[in-house]
């Protein structure tokens, strides 16, 4: 069933769409986090309640935007099939000369996924007038960013060696959450706005 939260305010507020991780995997990402820890320097750690595989960051919408996107998502994950995601080798953004960005990839149905963040981006532009990101989406999970603005994560070259390899977690995906990201002085807090299960069933299943 939808769940939505009723807010009673006008001012904008910062939201995201994003699939949240189970216990198991956050656990297996925060021993991934202290493997690469020593090595790393120059970095701002993503907090584990921060952790969120996200396809579509909206920035700074209005309440009464929640349900019109949440007609959009909602329409579009009916039909959708739950996903088996796994957990890939980590990498940087934009590039290992100049890494700004620490990620861990995410494999699996990815292709789906794609599919899914597509189709949602699309119908968001066309019916609401929400602009594109301007990029293509890659499934990933951030883990750090640069400490400094306009500096640099060090000590990235064995990355692959220091993670190990992590291809045999594997989780599903059920849901989409719309988030409401609220910056406090000891860090962000997420509040669930909508949930939107996939409303699928694999061929099998009872």
């Amino acid at each position: 069933m939808l769940k939505r939260v009723v807010m009673g305010d006008t001012k904008p507020i910062r939201a995201f769409l994003a699939i949240e991780l189970p216990q198991d995997t956050h656990g297996l990402i925060e021993s991934v986090k202290e493997r690469l820890r020593p090595a790393l320097k120059g970095i701002r750690w993503t907090r584990a309640e921060g952790m969120h595989l996200t396809l579509r960051f909206f920035g700074n919408i209005f309440p009464d935007d929640v349900d019109r996107i949440s007609e959009v998502v909602e329409r579009n994950t009916g039909d959708v099939v739950p996903m088996e995601l796994a957990l890939n080798a980590p990498g940087v953004f934009p590039s290992l000369k100049r890494p700004r960005v620490l990620w861990l990839g995410v494999g699996g149905e990815t292709d789906r996924l794609t599919a899914l963040q597509v189709a949602i981006e699309r119908d968001l532009e066309k019916e609401l007038g929400f602009p594109g990101e301007g990029r293509s989406f890659k499934a990933h999970l951030t883990l750090g960013r640069a400490q400094a603005r306009g500096g640099t994560i060090s000590g990235v070259s064995d990355l692959l060696e220091m993670a190990g390899d992590l291809s045999a977690h594997r989780f599903d995906a059920r849901e989409l959450i719309l988030f409401r990201s609220e910056l406090k002085p000891g860090g962000a807090v997420y509040t669930k706005l909508a949930r939107f299960p996939f409303g699928g069933t694999r061929q099998g299943d009872g």
